[in-house]
């Protein structure tokens, strides 16, 4: 027998005995995974906050004297940006917590004070409605007061709260000495993740050349081209997504706040601000946001409500259809259809995060599996039609000759600091 074949033939004999282990022993080896996966977090968060500081950290890099050749400003540059991205992600964090923690507790105070009166006037309304039926006025009369405060069983509520005084001190102890060691464990994960983020920043630059060596010496030039496609598009993907979005969620809650002062609707601040938070996860976001305003504004006036409904499906309209096509849109190359579908997969599967994620890795996959079918169809000598939300960009001039000034660049410095 050929020694090729027989490679290929142990090859597979050891991944099936491997497999059929794996099988058996299911249960060990999900916890040697998850083991593996608690180590590896802090890791893989600091990878995810050094690639979204990269976003700013780029383009401080672009204006921090781009064109000086001097040693000086090339040993500072890297420094200073980080510095300068660090001090303006810490700026947005915190100008974006100032604004939406204290409207959430606006609005959950408005909750508080508006509810229960609003619940007492519904009461009355619908008790005085079934005047007429005298038996369904009773059996809603025995609903209402079993949510009465004033029917409630003191003395068996301050037992309770007497035997849970004297017997659950312990259990608080315990628990609070587990909550403890719990946020302890998130706090040092955090700052892991952030120290590993910093030294990424740091040394992103030896660190892509080390990959790059990597590549060339162990893989094919083929897979590494592959390899480099898939790595560009979804980076492009993801950066175009997230500044997008960022930025559009901005303009719509900025835009919902100027409409409700103009409209004399209240709670604009707060509506603005949600809505606006809200539109950060795509699609289903802004709803989200439309829906706790207009509740919040119907305890104040239930007209008002509709009206900020009908002008916020207004701004919907106009912000999905000129804004949106123009901040994100067509910038992350996916159709609506699929859009949608990736809020619903990523939102079932992993709640907002999900939401958030699977937007632009439904457009990575979406562009790589029409670059294969684009180059099978010219392979075949098929003529392939315009995507549907492909677009040609218009200053594809300026872009590469900036893209041939920054390699120049790049190509400077790395000769700069080998005759260094």
């Amino acid at each position: 027998m050929d020694k090729k074949y027989l490679k290929r033939y142990i090859i597979i004999a050891v991944i099936a005995i491997i497999s059929c282990l794996i099988v058996k022993n299911f249960a060990f080896f999900g916890k040697i995974l998850s083991m593996g996966a608690k180590s590896l977090y802090p890791l893989a968060l600091g990878a995810v906050i050094a690639y979204i500081i990269n976003i700013i950290m780029r383009w401080y890099e672009t204006k921090f004297f781009p064109q000086s050749e001097k040693k000086f400003v090339s040993v500072i540059r890297r420094p200073v940006c980080l510095v300068l991205s660090l001090l303006s992600a810490a700026a947005i964090l915190a100008l974006v917590l100032n604004i939406i923690i204290p409207e959430i507790i606006n609005a959950v105070k408005l909750i508080t004070t508006k509810v229960p009166p609003l619940y007492n006037d519904c009461k009355v309304y619908i008790l005085k409605k079934l005047s007429e039926y005298p038996e369904l006025q009773q059996q809603a009369n025995e609903v209402f007061n079993e949510f009465d405060v004033k029917e409630l069983d003191w003395t068996s509520v301050t037992e309770n709260i007497s035997y849970f005084v004297q017997h659950g001190v312990i259990g608080i102890i315990s628990s609070a000495l587990g909550l403890v060691s719990t946020v302890a464990g998130y706090v040092t994960n955090y700052i892991i993740a952030f120290i590993f983020a910093i030294y990424l920043l740091l040394r992103k630059d030896k660190l892509l050349n080390d990959v790059n060596r990597i590549q060339k010496a162990y893989f094919s030039e083929r897979f590494n081209t592959i390899l480099n496609h898939v790595c560009k598009t979804g980076h492009e993907s993801f950066r175009n997504f997230f500044v997008g979005q960022f930025v559009e969620a901005i303009i719509l809650g900025s835009l919902c706040f100027i409409g409700m002062t103009i409209l004399k609707l209240p709670y604009a601040a707060m509506s603005g601000t949600l809505v606006g938070v809200t539109a950060l996860i795509p699609i289903v976001g802004a709803f989200i946001g439309a829906g706790i305003s207009a509740f919040i504004i119907m305890t104040e006036n239930p007209m008002q409500a509709v009206i900020f409904l009908i002008f916020l499906i207004i701004l919907q309209q106009f912000e999905g259809n000129i804004i949106y096509p123009k901040v994100v849109g067509d910038s992350i190359g996916l159709p609506g259809i699929w859009v949608l579908a990736a809020v619903t997969v990523g939102g079932g599967l992993f709640g907002i995060g999900g939401m958030l994620v699977g937007v632009p890795l439904a457009a990575t996959m979406y562009k790589l599996s029409f670059d294969v079918l684009e180059a099978r169809e010219k392979r075949l000598g098929i003529a392939s039609p315009a995507r549907e939300t492909e677009k040609k960009p218009k200053n594809n001039k300026k872009r590469t000759k900036k893209k041939e000034k920054q390699l120049v660049r790049s190509e400077k410095s790395t000769t700069n600091k080998k005759e260094s």
